[in-house]
């Protein structure tokens, strides 16, 4: 009777490590699918923003690399952020703006009636953006390598002087 017990109990302990197995295998495999799907999204803004500059921005009709298979490969940190962008706005529109950000990349934003625009915590209108503003704008890509802005905070030489003045902790006496 023992016997039969323990050899139980050893197929109980054997189950339950292989279902444990099937759940880390499970959640191993969903965590690598997920990252996979965030870099091929990157991916693919990065290859619609370069084959959409030239109607964006007016450039070659066959784009400034012409047939980008014959490019060499992307290194990883080449990718464009799609979701975002810091920069000086160089052209303001109807449909958006243009913008200036690191690495001196020109990037088209467009906006529409559910944008906000913030300056500091004040709300702003759009016509209140002047070319040379430094922005940071927060958005989602589209199909053509823009990005749809949901959020443009505007930043100006102020707002940096006034952090100046703020008392450093732990020692506000020390500058």
């Amino acid at each position: 009777m023992t016997e039969e017990k323990n050899n139980k109990e050893i197929n109980q302990d054997v189950l339950r490590w292989i279902i444990i197995g099937l759940v880390g295998f499970a959640l191993i495999a969903l965590i690598f699918s997920a990252g996979m799907k965030v870099g091929a999204s990157k991916a693919k803004y990065s290859y619609l923003w370069a084959e959409s500059y030239h109607k964006n921005f007016a450039g070659p009709r066959d784009g400034f690399l012409g047939d980008w298979r014959s490019a060499p490969p992307l290194s990883s940190g080449d990718f464009i952020e799609g979701h975002g962008a810091f920069g000086e706005i160089i052209q303001i529109d109807d449909a958006g703006l243009v913008i200036r950000g690191r690495g001196n990349v020109e990037k088209l934003i467009i906006t529409n009636q559910n944008t906000t625009i913030q300056k500091g915590r004040d709300m702003v209108k759009k016509e209140e953006l002047k070319i040379n503003d430094q922005i940071v704008i927060v958005g989602s890509p589209n199909e053509d390598g823009q990005i749809e802005a949901k959020l443009i905070r505007i930043f100006n030489g102020e707002d940096t002087r006034k952090t100046e003045k703020l008392p450093r902790f732990p020692f506000p006496f020390f500058k």
